[in-house]
């Protein structure tokens, strides 16, 4: 089954399962609005789905998807800012308390970064400019892992796109403010398609570290 029909068909699915037995909880949504406590900023990957990768329920995350996760640096000027708005929607409105930026492995826009695609000049210029904010982290992966095969340098990449957007999250007045007293929290985490593995960044080593369920995220 392909296009729209496949859309109505998973349409007459929930309407007959999921519907059925959360009625009570998208009318509250709808009466009360959502009040998430985390926000997720993944990548557009269809393979990617936090809600179904967390088995999270309607109004438990507040998710922003684009092009490989990337946080752009706070820039206060006219330009449109998508990813900033959301971000500023969540924190100085809905109030989150743990932000965590997700990355995952064979990111096709990392892998098109790491073949070139990665300058305002590159024939494809929307993603290419976006992916240029990946630039300072395609030299400290290729510094660290210049030895490494492509898939390990792919990988490197994506985990230090991370560790990239994350610092950039710390560009934004209203972020700093909560984080230094307490009232949000930052993660990191990658995300293995074919196995499954979820892998947190530990703040104290810089390093990403497979998650046991009892123990949770990392957050700084």
């Amino acid at each position: 089954m392909q296009g729209v029909e496949r859309l109505m068909e998973g349409y007459r699915a929930f309407l007959e399962n999921r519907y059925v037995q959360e009625s009570s909880v998208y009318r509250r949504l709808e009466s009360e609005g959502q009040t998430p406590r985390i926000m997720i900023v993944a990548c557009c990957d269809s393979r990617v789905d936090p809600a179904t990768i967390f088995s999270a329920g309607p109004g438990e995350l507040f998710v922003l998807r684009n092009v490989a996760n990337l946080v752009p640096p706070w820039e206060p000027h006219g330009d449109y800012h998508g990813t900033s708005a959301a971000l500023e929607f969540a924190v100085t409105g809905l109030e989150v308390e743990h932000i965590v930026v997700m990355g995952h492995g064979q990111c096709g826009g990392i892998g098109a970064f790491l073949e070139g695609l990665h300058s305002d000049g590159s024939p494809r210029g929307f993603i290419g400019k976006w992916m240029s904010l990946l630039n300072a982290a395609r030299g400290h992966a290729l510094r660290t892992a210049s030895e490494s095969s492509p898939a390990e340098l792919q990988r490197a990449v994506e985990e230090e796109g991370i560790r990239q957007s994350l610092e950039n999250l710390k560009t934004f007045p209203f972020i700093t403010e909560r984080v230094a007293d307490g009232r949000l929290q930052l993660h990191g985490a990658w995300f293995a398609i074919a196995t499954g593995q979820l892998t947190a960044l530990d703040p104290a080593s810089n390093a990403f570290v497979k998650v046991v369920v009892e123990g949770g995220i990392p957050g700084a």
